[in-house]
């Protein structure tokens, strides 16, 4: 009868010590803002390694040069932790770009010198835009500290590439965005399409119609109508 008593008891220590474990495996488990902001942030990266690595091919301009290898180490590294939290909660990245973010690496393929640099400029200006705003939401609505931390620690990459875009595209005459990479409202109305990489609202590359360097349309609305009776 003794050891039958102590069968039951050990058997409820070990039921017992499941549980925990169980409840553990339980909160693991991402919220779908965490799992799709990973998986926006690895295509990001994939991205602009491969951006990156044509700008110093490619690119005419030195400084575009120079601004491509420091993305490709950046957003290495920034990679490397992605990959390794969402390994931690299981969270099935994908192995290449999105059709957008493919789209323009392929138009930035078939450019070349003066031409590509403007293009590259561009097209980055968009993605860190939306990347930045992607990894804001993140921040403040997250719900796995490891993410939300993981976007804290991008934040900061992200918008010094972002900073150095705007200084290089005044330097080659290449427009920027109306709106601070801070702020929610995306270029060209994309606040839409938060998700990171996605390029596609501003269209990088697809930049022709404003061309760039193209800021010749003085203030959409044109101020040319006299100011309204200035009474």
């Amino acid at each position: 009868m003794l050891g039958l008593k102590r069968l039951g008891l050990l058997a409820t220590l070990v039921v017992v010590g499941l549980a925990p474990a169980t409840a553990a495996q339980a909160a693991a488990q991402p919220s779908t803002q965490d799992t799709q902001y990973l998986q926006a942030l690895h295509q990001v990266n994939l991205t602009e390694i491969e951006t990156g690595n044509l700008a110093q091919q490619k690119g005419q301009n030195q400084q575009v040069k120079d601004l491509g290898a420091q993305f490709v180490t950046d957003h290495t590294q920034l990679d490397q932790t992605v990959q390794s939290t969402a390994q931690q909660l299981n969270v099935q990245l994908p192995n290449a770009p999105n059709a957008d973010q493919q789209q323009v690496v392929d138009r930035l393929k078939n450019l070349s010198g003066a031409e590509f640099d403007k293009a590259w400029v561009t097209a980055e200006l968009a993605g860190h835009v939306q990347a930045i705003q992607a990894t804001q939401t993140e921040i403040s609505q997250g719900s796995e500290q490891s993410v939300v931390q993981l976007a804290q620690n991008a934040l900061p990459v992200l918008q010094a590439h972002y900073d150095a875009l705007v200084a290089l595209a005044q330097t080659l005459g290449v427009p920027v965005p109306q709106t601070s990479a801070s702020g929610t409202p995306s270029p060209g109305g994309s606040a839409t399409t938060p998700t990171p990489g996605g390029t596609e609202s501003p269209t990088p590359g697809g930049t022709e119609s404003p061309t760039p360097g193209g800021t010749e349309s003085p203030a959409p609305g044109g101020t040319e109508s006299p100011a309204p009776s200035a009474s």
